[in-house]
């Protein structure tokens, strides 16, 4: 709200070079209350003082020594473009093509001399009131856009804390700790690091990996947890897990949900096109699908399921190594193998997580790259 207290506060800047006017117009204001009024005799530093004061109220001369009001307008324009220009112009002529080129060129109202005291007041107030008014409403705008932006954020963090969580569940009816998916997401954003990708990328991997076998929420249990070999029924049943979790997460317009639904549908294709859901082959394979794809069966085979043992960190090397360029990317094996280092930590410090810790990180909405070792 505009109050007459902070009308008269306003800042007034008064660029004339007739001594006897500018000090009649200063006169006119002070008289009238204005606190803050600053003078000029000229444009040339007109820029300058204008970013400087910011000036609720500019009163100028079109005819001034250097530069004159015309031109010193079409600068200020090019200081803000998207600020309102608040310019009262000083025309000794009355001639419609000048008021109209002042116009055209900024300006908001006239003066003419001689000053008559109660139009000086009344153009130089309704100016300042506009002027003040459409500030406080860029204010406003900005204040609704960091809250529609925080809004959005929150709603956006709640929807992909939906989708994680979805994910864990599906992950806790396959294993009994949860730790697959923190094991092969830290391999995975690891990778994505040796491969090149920025650290956003990265941390953008090790958020969405862990939703890699979102889909097995919707698998029976009697094939999830067989402790035997599929038959070839349950095979195809099992093999749905990847369309599933694509499903689930598809139709999102965040970098998250697309890089997640990728995963999750591309996890299992090979490089030598015999993979599934869609036989996809080469770089025809998202590298995130192809990331994915190396360390969820090293993983895998470094862990203990209910169908088979966990295998020795050697065996399973070699065996990564074997299916190169058959099933895995071989620049991708390539990077993997240059972060073993890396990658026999994480399994190190995972196995020997508390059932808290690891229930710890899964609930985080937010797994930082200083989690990765």
């Amino acid at each position: 709200m505009l109050t007459p207290d902070r009308i008269l506060k306003a800042n007034i800047l008064i660029v004339e070079d007739d001594r006897m006017c500018l000090n009649l117009l200063k006169e006119i204001l002070s008289d009238a209350g204005f606190l803050n009024i600053r003078t000029m005799n000229n444009a040339d530093n007109l820029c300058e003082v204008y970013k400087e004061f910011s000036p609720d109220l500019l009163i100028l001369d079109l005819v001034l020594p250097g530069m004159d009001g015309f031109e010193a307008m079409k600068q200020l324009q090019a200081v803000d473009p998207d600020d309102y220009l608040p310019v009262l112009v000083i025309s000794g002529e009355s001639e419609d093509h000048v008021h109209l080129r002042a116009l055209s060129a900024g300006a908001k109202d006239f003066l003419s001399q001689p000053y008559d005291r109660a139009k000086v007041l009344l153009r130089s107030r309704n100016l300042i009131e506009v002027r003040l008014l459409h500030r406080e409403i860029k204010e406003k705008n900005k204040s609704l856009q960091l809250t529609v932006h925080e809004r959005t954020k929150e709603l956006r963090d709640s929807r992909i804390d939906v989708i994680r969580r979805l994910g864990f569940a599906a992950e806790y009816r396959d294993t009994e700790t949860g730790q697959h998916i923190i094991r092969m997401s830290r391999y995975a954003a690891a990778l994505a690091r040796a491969l090149g990708m920025n650290d956003e990328q990265c941390e953008l991997v090790l958020t969405t990996s862990p939703l890699h076998d979102v889909g097995k929420i919707a698998i029976p249990d009697r094939i999830l947890l067989k402790p035997g070999p599929l038959s070839p029924e349950e095979w195809e049943i099992m093999k749905t897990h990847t369309e599933i979790g694509a499903r689930l997460l598809s139709g999102g317009d965040s970098g998250f949900l697309m890089m997640a639904e990728a995963i999750a549908y591309t996890h299992h294709e090979k490089w030598d096109g015999t993979g599934y859901p869609r036989a996809l082959s080469g770089e025809a394979i998202p590298l995130v699908g192809r990331i994915c794809a190396v360390c969820d069966v090293f993983d895998a085979l470094t862990s203990e399921r209910p169908y088979k043992k966990a295998w020795p960190f050697d065996e399973a090397i070699k065996e990564i190594e074997r299916m190169n360029t058959i099933y895995f990317d071989p620049k991708v094996v390539k990077a993997f193998l240059s972060v073993l280092p890396e990658v026999q930590e994480i399994h190190k410090e995972v196995e020997q997580m508390s059932a808290e810790a690891t229930r710890a990180i899964l609930h985080d909405t937010h797994m930082p790259l200083d989690k990765i070792r």
